[in-house]
């Protein structure tokens, strides 16, 4: 009689277990579709967007650059929004799909833009004799705002949480590889997302240029509506977290409660568990020694009166757990190295005068027989062909080529990989402010300084290895932030984590604008012709561009100090690994390859005393 109870429990075990497993690779087509169709959509509109500025709505171009960098800067700063309501309310899922809905309406609302003749200034040619060309209205302007608004909100809601949403598929920590898993995926990810940038800088704007605004908008208004529709539909493979409370009142909390507990005294040991208020299953029993004087936000003081039955705390504000106090410190400790993103993310800003340059230039295929040109705007492509070709290169080849020759699994390390990314940003502009010089002179020479849109007898192609030193940045730093981020903070931050990085574009921005705004004042002063000109050949963009050179070596050597004074990462502290001696002991095994181990390890020691 035991047999059939038996055998009717196996099989809704069975069928429970058949339907339970969600997530993995199944979903990743329509996470990365999503991004994808996203970035070609945004980015698209992006390079062109000063010529409709300047033609359809009659901004100058100190205007017009301006309007841009607020609108680049708002796109960067809201991911930090989307991923607080991610993390703390809504949960991935509906962030990105209420986000996919709004950059859907603003396209269609910039759509219309072109579309409708009366949500623009008349047409009109100022080269004319008594022609009155008049600006835009204060509705007309507040439609265009409208869709740059509702795409920058889009863009907050799907940048920082389609990456973490991804993760959340595959992570799993059980797994052994979960590091080079979750690392194949990041650089998978970025160059899916690099090829539909490259898409979107060369169909589309080819699209713009030779179709015109209204195809070239309605375009990605239709692309936007296809990643909406392909990330709904999969709702019932995603693997779906559950959100926790709001991250940042929790951070808020550690701050108040540190200040009003400030006059109590640490315990002597740090192994004093019972003085610490902790959850059961916190991986913190005790608050770590750095920033000590935030410990105090979850010391207890009185047990009976500050703790309940059910183990939390009576008054939040007084006291806090463990965990929160650690997610405050991840914060506060990895600002530093966040922050020398920002450099990079200026140097790359500064898209408007490289337009101006490619447009000055013979951007011709071929000089001789060939009447193809590249789009000014298309010259980007450059960087995300740099960026993708790394990407796949180290991840197929790097990699596989160097851990056969050391006979064990290599990669580089995450900080190495920043460093380098910066210098190469470094070599980006010393390169740009070598080409401008050389494009100026020849400009000069030609009898062109007082016509700034005359075509120079020089190539374009001159640009390229500064786009490539771009992507080649981006690709080191910009992946290895993402990747240094999500892997140092808790799973309860991992939106935070994947926005922080956007979040350092939308401060460049204003600080590009800042700079700029600085340079032509100073500049320009006592009847002088400005660095920035409008008149490209009369300015001095060369000497702007070696000034942001200075400034990105400067950043370079701030980035050495602050990799150095954050200490072992949490993967080597997992490992028990000293900080810095295995990256020195894998380039060490690369470039001297004749090195015995014994050999090696007395250099590496060598390094150390010195």
């Amino acid at each position: 009689m035991e047999n059939p109870p038996n055998q009717t429990e196996s099989k809704p075990i069975q069928l429970n277990e058949a339907k339970k497993p969600k997530g993995g690779i199944i979903t990743m087509p329509f996470i990365i579709a999503n991004e994808a169709f996203e970035k070609v959509a945004s980015y698209g509109l992006l390079p062109n967007m000063i010529m409709y500025l300047i033609r359809d709505y009659r901004f100058g171009v100190a205007k017009g650059t301006n309007v841009l960098y607020m609108w680049s800067a708002a796109s960067n700063f809201t991911p930090l929004l989307g991923a607080i309501l991610s993390d703390s309310y809504l949960g991935r899922f509906f962030t990105i799909s209420i986000a996919s809905l709004s950059s859907f309406l603003g396209m269609v609302l910039l759509w219309l833009t072109a579309m409708l003749p009366q949500v623009k200034p008349s047409p009109c040619d100022p080269t004319v004799a008594g022609s009155h060309c008049g600006s835009a209205t204060a509705p007309q302007l507040a439609l265009l705002y409208s869709a740059f608004a509702l795409i920058s909100i889009g863009s907050g809601g799907i940048r920082p949480c389609s990456l973490a949403f991804g993760a959340d598929q595959l992570d799993n920590k059980e797994n052994p590889n979960n590091e080079r898993v979750l690392e194949s995926f990041f650089g998978w990810y970025y160059a899916s997302s690099a090829v539909a940038v490259l898409i979107a800088f060369t169909g589309i704007i080819y699209i713009q240029e030779h179709l015109g605004w209204r195809i070239g908008f309605g375009v990605p208004a239709v692309l936007m509506l296809i990643a909406a529709l392909l990330f709904v539909l999969a709702f019932p493979l995603y693997v779906r977290r559950n959100v926790s409370k709001s991250l940042f009142t929790g951070l808020a909390q550690v701050v108040v409660a540190a200040y009003l507990n400030r006059k109590l005294s640490l315990p002597d040991h740090h192994d004093s568990f019972d003085c610490y208020h902790h959850m059961k299953d916190s991986d913190h029993k005790a608050p770590s020694h750095k920033l000590r004087f935030l410990n105090k936000a979850c010391l207890i003081s009185n047990r009976e009166e500050e703790i309940g039955l059910d183990g939390y705390a009576l008054h939040p504000w007084r006291l806090c757990t463990t965990d929160q106090v650690e997610e405050l410190k991840t914060l506060i400790k990895v600002i530093p190295i966040w922050s020398t993103g920002i450099m990079m993310s200026i140097n790359t800003n500064q898209s408007s005068f490289q337009l101006l340059q490619a447009t000055s230039m013979d951007r011709r295929l071929s000089r001789h027989g060939s009447s193809f040109q590249i789009p000014a705007g298309s010259f980007g492509m450059f960087t995300i062909i740099a960026l993708a070709m790394w990407v796949v290169l180290y991840d197929r080849a790097v990699i596989p080529l160097a851990s056969k020759i050391r006979g064990r699994p290599f990669r580089l390390g995450v900080k190495l990989r920043m460093g380098l990314g910066l210098f190469m940003s470094f070599l980006a502009m010393a390169i740009s402010a070598m080409v401008e010089s050389i494009r100026r002179k020849k400009a000069i020479s030609q009898g062109y300084a007082n016509n700034g849109n005359a075509i120079v007898d020089i190539s374009a192609m001159w640009l390229v290895p500064q786009y490539v030193l771009h992507g080649l940045a981006e690709a080191l730093t910009a992946i290895g932030q993402t990747e240094f981020f999500y892997t140092e903070f808790p799973k309860s931050m991992s939106s935070i984590a994947a926005s922080l990085f956007g979040l350092g574009m939308g401060v460049a921005s204003l600080l590009a604008s800042v700079v700029l705004n600085a340079v032509n004042e100073l500049t320009s002063r006592n009847g002088k012709v400005s660095w920035v000109s409008d008149n490209i050949n009369k300015g001095h963009y060369n000497y702007y561009y070696w000034l942001l050179a200075i400034m990105s070596f400067i950043n370079v050597i701030y980035y050495v100090i602050c990799s150095w004074s954050y200490g072992p990462l949490v993967d080597q502290v997992r490992n028990g690994r000293v900080n810095g001696v295995r990256e020195e002991e894998e380039l060490l095994d690369i470039v001297g390859k004749g090195f015995e181990k014994e050999d090696s390890s007395e250099v590496i020691k060598t390094i150390q005393g010195i």
